[in-house]
């Protein structure tokens, strides 16, 4: 069974480039975002993780932690960050833990509990340690993604999923499909017309299970 939504995620210590972290502590009150990787030094891995290095200043804007795993030990993430600067043009200021022994990929349910490297390991024996886990200061995971492989995750969308989870948490609303900040949401069905004109003012009714408006200032 998979991590499900609103579960408190696996709690663990272990070893990153930047030194031993123990995972609910270093998250604290922020929001965080696990990146996982199925081997240092590969092609689409280095240059997701140079998105997300590029991406700095958009996380700390957000109040959101951002922390990479891989199967590689703790050298060879520091050597990897070399590639992913070169490639993304900004320092790769975030922790990368050091998943040697798949603790943390079998903690997240990315590998079945029998799933070992092998001598000579390649990216396909950890082939699906490629998601992306939100996670709230609550500890509680808010979104997970998995992705193939062959296909490099979209972080202009990773970036809007926690802009729309960030908004939801704080507003008690929800968000329409392809919602950007700053556009319109959508009032819950289990607010009444009367409390809605209370919360927001003026409020447009689509439907009468689809009511929209403009969060105040």
């Amino acid at each position: 069974m998979g991590l499900r939504i609103n579960e408190t995620v696996p709690n663990f210590t272990a070893e990153t480039d930047q030194g031993t972290i123990q995972f609910h502590d270093w998250i604290g009150d922020s929001w965080a975002i696990l990146f996982s990787h199925p081997k240092d030094f590969t092609p689409v891995c280095t240059t997701e993780f140079g998105a997300v290095a590029k991406l700095a200043s958009e996380w700390e804007a957000r109040g959101t932690k951002v922390i990479g795993v891989s199967v590689d030990g703790v050298e060879e993430h520091k050597k990897w960050k070399g590639d992913i600067e070169s490639v993304a043009g900004a320092k790769a200021g975030f922790p990368i833990i050091a998943d040697e022994g798949l603790a943390v990929s079998k903690a997240f349910d990315m590998l079945p509990a029998e799933a070992y490297l092998p001598d000579g390991r390649t990216p396909n024996d950890s082939a699906t340690v490629r998601s992306v886990f939100i996670i709230g200061p609550d500890k509680q995971l808010k979104l997970s993604m998995t992705y193939p492989m062959s296909v490099g995750r979209n972080f202009a969308e990773i970036v809007r999923a926690l802009d729309a989870l960030q908004t939801t948490s704080a507003n008690g609303v929800a968000t329409p499909a392809d919602w950007v900040s700053g556009e319109d949401v959508i009032i819950p069905p289990t607010v009444s017309n009367e409390d809605a004109a209370a919360k927001f003012g003026e409020f447009e009714t689509v439907l009468p299970y689809l009511r929209k408006t403009k969060l105040p200032a």
